[in-house]
């Protein structure tokens, strides 16, 4: 092996036991391993390489409120340690213990507004697995329900005509064909 390969191995060893700490819009501090942190895109952007390896830089993200930003530490924190089956897509079923394992179908078992918040931190920090996992949840509690049943779901309110519906199903009606 030439040096050059394995000089990512060297910078993959220093991230193990360097640590940065993410701050959430309530200015609560995390502190979390380089490795974790660096499965957000945003982060591994902002990630300061001349930073001094004894010292933990800081980073903001302002658009994560401090129990999302938990959740989303603790996702990349076991993420790390047994990694997400692939979702298929479409989805094989509405039950998320089927799709993924235990832990993440549990993890996803929230209240909406906190799988909402996660969808958006997941966005934000551009974490792809964890957007997977919460888009997919969406997708599951929509899969196999009539427009009636999401709306009560997700509480949307119909504000189309009869006639205004009449003429989407219409337009639609290939859709439910298939």
């Amino acid at each position: 092996m030439s040096a050059a390969e394995a000089q990512p191995e060297v910078g993959a060893d220093a991230d193990k036991n360097r640590t940065v700490h993410l701050i959430s819009s309530g200015g609560e501090m995390f502190d979390v391993p380089l490795a974790e942190a660096k499965m957000s895109e945003l982060v591994k952007t902002m990630i300061d390489d001349e930073q001094d390896e004894n010292e933990a830089q800081e980073i903001p993200l302002p658009n994560v409120k401090t129990p999302i930003l938990a959740k989303v530490i603790e996702f990349t924190h076991h993420y790390k340690a047994e990694p997400m089956t692939e979702i298929e897509k479409p989805l094989k079923s509405a039950n998320m213990m089927e799709i993924v394992q235990e832990w993440y179908a549990n993890f996803v078992n929230v209240e909406q507004d906190v799988l909402f918040e996660m969808i958006l931190a997941a966005n934000y920090m551009d974490i792809k697995p964890l957007l997977d996992l919460t888009c997919a949840t969406v997708a599951s509690m929509i899969k196999g329900k009539t427009p009636e049943e999401i709306r009560r779901q997700f509480n949307i309110v119909n504000d189309f005509t009869p006639e205004e519906e009449a003429q989407v199903r219409e337009e639609n009606k290939w859709c439910e064909e298939a």
